[in-house]
């Protein structure tokens, strides 16, 4: 790897890390491929299998955005699912909330969490010390399959990776069902769907299905620089409403009462983050 880390997610496009010393992490667990680096200009880097997971400098932009839109559009959430989330860094983020009872971190890698636990206390603040938050390291559908997981969560947050070899049934109508069953009934889901302006298909796909499946179901945005290619869509469900029907006036005073300190999350931003681009919405239609 010499002194920098090149990424090549989408053919003939590429971006690269300068390194800012040797790496910290470098090694293959049970499941994959994990390195964390510094770097001079996004601060401290996890990627797994090649792809870039997290930067300190950017994950604000990502974390909170599926954290705060469903917490604050749901209102009373107390129980919280994060599928994946090794790092933390969305835990810390429901953690914020003094309303939340409980959060469930669900992640098959256990070397990822025990890993960022140690190089990335920067994201995950104090989130791995909160009493509330309980970490299983297995197989999100082993989770979800307990019937004790049925109608317990507020809110389910899949951290998910792109839809890529074993990733691929995280995006499978068996895994959006056994979460849709883990709701309550007024229960919000959220999932990374990657950036369409590269990756068109996934995201089409995702709304076809959640078309078939659900009454409630839509895509918001975030910019997330290190995730290249512009807008993230981040796609949801609900059991018994729709995520941006909620006015503003309320969103604000929400917002305003959890008294919680952001980066990138603001009412404002709330409400811009359902207004898609007229190439996004052909992608939808």
């Amino acid at each position: 790897m010499a002194d920098r880390f090149v990424e090549t997610l989408y053919k003939g496009y590429a971006q690269s890390f300068d390194l800012k010393g040797p790496p910290l992490v470098d090694e293959r667990s049970a499941f994959q491929h994990i390195l964390i680096f510094d770097t001079p200009l996004n601060g401290r880097v996890l990627v797994l299998d090649g792809n870039v997971q997290l930067t300190e400098r950017d994950e604000c932009a990502y974390s909170e955005m599926l954290t705060h839109v469903p917490m604050i559009d749901h209102g009373t959430v107390e129980r919280v699912m994060i599928v994946g989330g090794g790092d933390g860094a969305i835990a810390e983020e429901v953690l914020k909330y003094r309303g939340v009872k409980e959060v469930e971190l669900v992640d098959i890698d256990g070397r990822v969490i025990e890993l960022c636990r140690q190089h990335f206390k920067s994201v995950s603040g104090a989130a791995f010390a909160d009493p509330r938050l309980k970490v299983h390291a297995m197989d999100a559908f082993e989770f979800l399959n307990d019937e004790r997981a049925a109608g317990r969560y507020d809110l389910i947050i899949a951290d998910r990776p792109d839809p890529v070899g074993p990733a691929g049934v995280l995006f499978a109508e068996r895994f959006y069902r056994l979460v849709e069953r883990a709701l309550t009934p007024k229960g919000f889901a959220a999932f990374q769907n990657g950036v369409p302006f590269f990756q068109p298909d996934e995201l089409t796909d995702t709304h076809r299905q959640f078309a078939k499946m659900f009454k409630h179901h839509g895509v918001y945005l975030s910019v997330v620089p290190s995730y290249i290619g512009g807008f993230m869509a981040l796609t949801w469900f609900g059991r018994g409403g729709a995520l941006g029907a909620t006015p503003p006036e309320t969103i604000a005073a929400r917002f305003k009462a959890a008294g919680i300190a952001t980066d990138y999350y603001d009412a404002a931003v709330h409400g811009a983050a359902f207004q898609l681009p007229p190439w996004i919405r052909r992608l939808l239609a």
